[in-house]
This record gives C-alpha cells, sequence and structure tokens, in this order.
C-alpha cells in the first residue's frame, strides 16, 4: 500500500548480486538455496517452493519466469559462461551504472513494479516493492525480485511502458486518477450547474418515457390473440352482461341451426326439385311415404288398385301397378305426356320385385361366403392334424424333431418347384 513516505530506488548491486551466481546451479539442481529464496518475492517464493516440491526431476530455475517460451532461453543463459564469478571476488563483473537499464510505474494504490534489463547478459528482472515481508531478505519493506526471465531484443519495455524514475511513475499515475475521477464526475457535475428549469425539463421527458413503455402493457389484451369477453363487448355499447350473453347465444344458434335448412333427410321421399317440376306441369304433389310407414295414405295423384285385374290405362298403369301404386284420374284433362312424366316420378318402394330380388341376392353371396369360410377352415384342421399325427409317427420311429423339420422343409421346397405341374 502506497505510503506518505518516499520509497528509493533499489540498490540492484545488493539485490541481484547474489542472485546472478545462483542461477547457474538452478538450471541444474531441482531445489532452490533459502539464501536465493530470500530474494524473491513471497508470490514467487511460494510458486518456487510448492512446485519445486512436486517436480523434484526437474531444474527450478523454470519456475523463475512465468513465460512459457522464455524457458529454453533462460536455461541457455543461465548455462553460458557469461555469469561465471570473477576467480577473486567470487561475483559475476556488471558494471551497475552502464550494463543496467530500469524503468518503474505504479499499476494501483498497492503496487509499484520495476524493469531491470540487461541486455549484455540477455536477461530481466522484474522487481515489486513488498510490504511486511518478514521472510524476505533485509527490511520487511523492500525489493524484491517478481520474476526473472530474458528480455526482447528489439524493445524490452514496450510491453512495460514505464518511467525513469520513482517520482515519475507517482506523478502519472496521480494525473492518471485524477483524469479517471473527473471524467467519473463530469456528468453529475454538469447536472449540479444545469438551470433548475432544465432539470424538471429533463425529469418529465424521463417520465414521458416511462409512461409510453408502461401505457404498452394496459393496451395489450388480455387473453391475446382471443377476442373480447361478450360482457366486455356489451359495455362498451351500452348493454348489460346478461343481456349481451344471451344474444351471443341465442345468434350463435340461429346460425347453427341455419346450416341443415338447406339439407335435403336420406328418409325424406319428398324432393323439392321433383316438385317444382310437378308444379311447372300442372301436378299438385304431396311428399311421398318414407320406408317406415308403407301403409299410409298414397301421395296426391296415386292411390292404391280397387283390384287385382289388369285395366287397358296403358303401360303407363302397368309401371304404376308394379311400384305398387296405381295412378288415379286426375279432375283436370291431362295429356299423355304430362301421364309419362308423373309416373317417371314415382319412386320404388321397399315391397318392390327389385328391391326383393336385391335382398335375395345379397343373402345368397352371404350364404356363399360362410360356406366357404367353413371349408377352408376345415381343411385348415385337417392339414394341422396330418402334421401333428406325421411328428408323432416320426417320434415312434426314433427321427427327433430337427430331421422332421428338415424333411418337410424338403417337401416344401420340392412343391415349390412342381406347384405349376400339380
Amino acid at each position: 500500500m502506497a505510503t506518505n513516505t518516499p520509497i528509493q530506488s533499489p540498490n540492484l548491486r545488493d539485490l541481484l548480486s547474489p542472485l546472478l551466481p545462483s542461477l547457474p546451479a538452478a538450471a541444474l539442481s531441482s531445489q532452490p538455496a533459502p539464501l536465493t529464496l530470500r530474494l524473491l518475492s513471497p508470490i514467487l517464493r511460494q510458486r518456487v517452493q510448492l512446485l519445486a516440491s512436486t517436480t523434484s526431476n526437474e531444474p527450478w530455475l523454470r519456475l523463475l519466469t512465468y513465460d512459457k517460451a522464455a524457458e529454453a532461453r533462460l536455461s541457455e543463459v543461465a548455462r553460458s559462461d557469461r555469469l561465471e564469478p570473477h576467480p577473486v571476488s567470487g561475483e559475476v563483473e556488471v558494471d551497475w551504472d552502464y550494463d543496467v537499464e530500469t524503468q518503474f510505474r505504479r499499476v494501483d494504490e498497492e503496487t509499484l513494479q520495476g524493469l531491470v534489463v540487461m541486455p549484455e547478459f540477455e536477461l530481466l528482472f522484474r522487481l515489486v516493492w513488498c510490504v511486511n515481508d518478514e521472510a524476505g531478505e533485509g527490511a520487511p519493506d523492500g525489493w524484491r525480485v517478481g520474476e526473472v526471465s530474458v528480455p526482447e531484443k528489439s524493445s524490452p519495455f514496450a510491453s512495460f511502458n514505464g518511467h525513469k524514475s520513482i517520482r515519475e511513475a507517482e506523478e502519472a499515475f496521480r494525473q492518471k486518477s485524477s483524469s479517471g475521477a473527473a471524467s467519473l464526475l463530469a456528468p453529475k457535475a454538469a447536472a449540479v450547474h444545469q438551470p433548475a428549469y432544465q432539470v424538471e425539463q429533463e425529469q418529465e421527458e424521463e417520465d414521458d418515457d416511462d409512461d409510453d413503455y408502461w401505457a404498452r402493457y394496459d393496451a395489450t389484451p388480455a387473453r391475446s390473440p382471443a377476442p373480447p369477453a361478450p360482457g366486455q363487448q356489451s359495455q362498451q355499447h351500452g348493454f348489460s352482461s346478461a343481456t349481451a350473453a344471451q344474444q351471443d347465444t341465442a345468434d350463435e344458434d340461429d346460425a347453427y341451426y341455419a346450416q341443415y335448412d338447406s339439407v335435403q333427410p336420406a328418409m325424406d321421399n319428398h324432393d323439392p326439385d321433383e316438385a317444382q317440376v310437378a308444379e311447372q306441369h300442372g301436378i299438385s304433389t304431396a311428399a311421398a311415404p318414407t320406408a317406415t310407414t308403407q301403409q299410409a295414405a298414397p301421395p296426391l295423384g296415386l292411390q292404391r288398385p280397387t283390384t287385382s285385374t289388369t285395366t287397358d290405362t296403358g303401360s303407363e298403369d302397368a309401371d304404376a301397378m308394379s311400384c305398387g301404386w296405381t295412378l288415379a284420374p286426375s279432375p283436370s284433362a291431362r295429356s299423355q305426356e304430362d301421364e309419362q312424366r308423373t309416373a317417371a316420378l314415382a319412386h320404388p318402394r321397399p315391397s318392390s320385385s327389385a328391391s326383393s330380388n336385391g335382398s335375395a341376392t345379397v343373402l345368397k353371396l352371404q350364404a356363399q361366403a360362410e360356406r366357404r369360410e367353413q371349408s377352408e377352415f376345415g381343411v385348415k384342421q385337417h392339414v394341422s392334424r396330418s402334421i401333428r399325427s406325421l411328428f408323432q409317427l416320426s417320434r415312434a420311429a426314433g427321427i427327433d424333431r430337427e430331421e422332421f423339420e428338415r424333411m418337410v422343409q424338403a417337401e416344401l421346397d420340392v412343391l415349390g418347384m412342381v406347384e405349376d405341374d400339380v
């Protein structure tokens, strides 16, 4: 966390000199040295301790970087002769004033980072300012190594976007924070400085928008897309809901039964078309009797014969008598053409000879079908019993079921070949 006490620049010689000689050993050893762990930040220290204990067969140098692509290059640099210590001093010879480039940046209120690049050694160290790190080297508050990697050759500081000093990094962070806060407070400040009438007008426009939005639901029917209820329609026209409901029911019943006004009943012998033709020729007709009322009175213009003798009324009377009816003398003089048309309108009754012959034919066909079914059933029963008898005979002779089935199948195959000759 940032404090009022200014943070000093890291002492790179004291921080990195002990770490450089340990990199070649880290490229070969699987367990880190305790003194080296004290130089690392708490997060990197926990990473190395945890992963080094689980993967004890691999060098722990790869755990110092978070970039998987840089692991191989970092191992090559650590094994090279660039990090060989001086034979007298035992330290890696580095000119900390000219061979090192450093930048700083503040990420947030609690994080201050530094990036150290050593181009001659192809090494990169990311430093982190840590607070209350009792397990670290030196004071609890100080700089620690947060990552060790290799820099990009073209522009190692391109992605870091830092500053030359800590003071410049702090100033840039304060400007960025103030500009961000100003952008957030700008709409509220503008609303405060607006005149009162403008604020009221904007509030009214917002209320109107809300009213228009909720009015859409008020205009939506209760059961869309069903039509309004009969009571709602009657209330709109000034009628009571009960009266409107009764009227709607009566209209629906009338419309339903009106469909049958133009339907000719199947048992009704009175045909309106025939009656119209008879009226055009001056013949008065009435509805013909139905099949269930054969003993009723004959239609107008037709009466039952009084004698069984044949009269000399001509072919028209004979045709009428064959149907069980005879033409009665018309009160008015009618031409022969009218009598022929009247005789043509007479329908045969169920007692006619044509109807009796048709019924007898149907009964005869039904009787033949029943006899055929009985004969087929008898033949099937005979075949079934014969097969069972043959099977019992085969078992008595010592022939098993499989052999019997093969014999029957062979005979069926032969029958299929000579079926046309049988």
